[in-house]
């Protein structure tokens, strides 16, 4: 059971509710602070005093004066006329993540709110009931406002309670109305109190969500994209001088000194570096570290952004005591939107140079040795086309990040009549980051099987040499799942395959423990 308190969410737990199913629920004493902000709110209502969200209307009608009897309809308002999404639906674990980090924010007792609304989105998670929410429409900036309005139809009702204005939901694999769905699963939908409805939108969550999810993800393929770096490294019989530790000590930058060291322990005991006998080799992997360093460096970045906003307070105003609710900004989505475009960036860059390292064991020019295209056999070349097409697919995908990662955040466009005059987008850079990093994943699935079936053919032309401790494992583990198959075959199954062994956890942790295998005779 994971307990949420407002302050220490983190990236491991969201991915554990979301993905794994963890129960959730709400601390004690986070519960006790949304008792206490929400009796400011009322005793706000109770004095007159105009305050934004609670008595006057939104955006640009703002100077609006509502009635304390219209609070409870202000708030169902915003959710109806605020759920105007559009595109398809987002995948279910972002909503999952999108619901928890709206929990997290709201115990943290500065929205006024009461505990029924957060235990009400976890019960949502803890008994599976997600609501369908459309992935475009969202500026970022006063929050997430459509998607988590969208949410807001399935988790909020009023008096009328119509299925029509109750959204959609899945509830235990089967699509159907959000009323529909919180009866079947035995959850009272809210009816929402005074700036109840402005806590439930605001706040750019839904970037949050896709971001935190992102950022975890690529941690692995950065582990990943290491993993492929050095197997390319031994089939071309790469220089070893370029991962020296003094080399990258030098430099200081810590990203490029843990790829280094990275690449030295996994190629440990090889006898195919440095085999070719050159001084240098090209950049792809003479300045892997460089670049995929900095990719690290910029994940670390990105890491301590996310973690400091879910675990942050994203709503608007904010209530400090029975008295003072302060109007600021910190719905605005440009921290999220910054970091997604930094880390879409960085992972493009490690896509990009995964591409130059298969074009270059596929290539007889450049593959000091080994066939063209990485036919079984030179006299095979022709009838077979070998690991062409690979290439291709690599190509485009890395063309596609290119346009993927020219940053959003420095897009803006006015709403709500100016009032709301420079806008984030934060969402659209969250949802482009995280199709940068899974066309990522795939090039760097045709880098380690390029670079297996190189090994392969290199093995077979110096049947003396032995890989690294690292590699082995991985070559090993790859075969174990997909075979090497001498002519041509349909490669994408096997491709599709690769990347699936590479998404295990399991993969990644088994090769970077370097594990002898003396079974193995690559390792002898």
């Amino acid at each position: 059971m994971i307990t949420i308190d407002g302050h220490h969410l983190t990236l491991e737990s969201i991915v554990a509710v979301v993905r794994h199913g963890e129960q959730v629920q709400l601390a004690a004493e986070a519960r006790e602070r949304l008792v206490q902000s929400h009796a400011w709110v009322r005793q706000m209502l109770a004095a007159g005093k105009p305050v934004y969200g609670i008595n006057t209307g939104f955006g640009i009608f703002a100077n609006r004066r509502i009635s304390a009897g219209q609070a409870a309809q202000l708030s169902r308002n915003l959710i109806l006329s605020h759920a105007v999404g559009t595109g398809a639906p987002l995948p279910a674990e972002v909503v999952r993540a999108a619901m928890l980090i709206r929990a997290n924010t709201l115990a943290i007792g500065h929205s006024g709110v009461r505990p029924v609304l957060v235990e009400t989105l976890l019960a949502m998670l803890n008994r599976g009931v997600t609501p369908e929410i459309p992935s475009q429409g969202s500026m970022g900036s006063s929050g997430d406002l459509a998607p988590l309005a969208h949410m807001g139809l399935v988790l909020t009702t009023d008096a009328a309670d119509r299925a029509e204005n109750s959204g959609w939901a899945t509830y235990r694999g089967q699509r159907m109305r959000g009323k529909e769905a919180m009866q079947a699963a035995g959850i009272p939908r809210v009816v929402l109190g005074a700036k109840e409805g402005l806590a439930v939108t605001n706040g750019a969550t839904f970037s949050a969500a896709l971001l935190a999810l992102a950022t975890y993800d690529a941690a692995h393929w950065l582990d990943i994209a290491e993993i492929a770096l050095s197997m390319s490294l031994e089939a071309l019989l790469g220089a070893s001088n370029a991962f020296d530790e003094r080399v990258h000590r030098a430099r200081r930058h810590p990203g490029q000194m843990a790829v280094a060291a990275r690449v030295r322990e996994l190629t440990r005991g090889s006898t195919l570096v440095d085999a070719g006998g050159r001084v240098q080799d090209a950049y792809s992997l003479r300045t892997a570290p460089q670049v995929q360093g900095a990719a690290r460096d910029a994940w670390a970045f990105v890491a301590d952004v996310i973690e400091r906003e879910i675990n942050a307070v994203t709503d608007n105003p904010l209530i400090f005591g029975p008295a003072e609710a302060i109007s600021g900004g910190n719905f605005h989505g440009e921290p999220i939107a910054m970091a997604a475009d930094f880390l879409g960036i960085a992972m493009s860059e490690v896509a990009s140079i995964s591409e130059r390292r298969i074009f270059r064991l596929t290539d007889s020019n450049l593959n000091y040795g080994l066939p063209s295209m990485l036919v079984d056999t030179p006299a095979a070349a022709g009838l077979n086309s070998g690991l062409m097409m690979p290439q291709y697919t690599a190509a485009s995908l890395v063309l596609e990040n290119q346009t993927l990662a020219s940053p959003d955040s420095a897009r803006s466009l006015p709403t709500s009549g100016e009032q709301e005059d420079h806008n984030a987008n934060a969402m659209t850079a969250a949802r482009h980051t995280r199709d940068v990093i899974a066309n990522t994943a795939h090039v760097l699935a045709i880098e380690a099987y390029t670079a297996a079936r190189a090994l392969d053919l290199r093995l077979r032309l110096m049947p003396e040499a032995r890989m690294g401790c690292g590699t082995a494992e991985a070559h090993r583990r790859l075969r174990e799942a997909v075979p090497y198959t001498p002519g041509d075959a349909w490669w994408a199954p096997e491709i599709a395959r690769t990347r699936e062994v590479l998404a295990f956890p399991e993969f990644a942790a088994a090769v970077l423990e370097c594990p002898p295998q003396p079974d193995n005779p690559a390792t002898r």
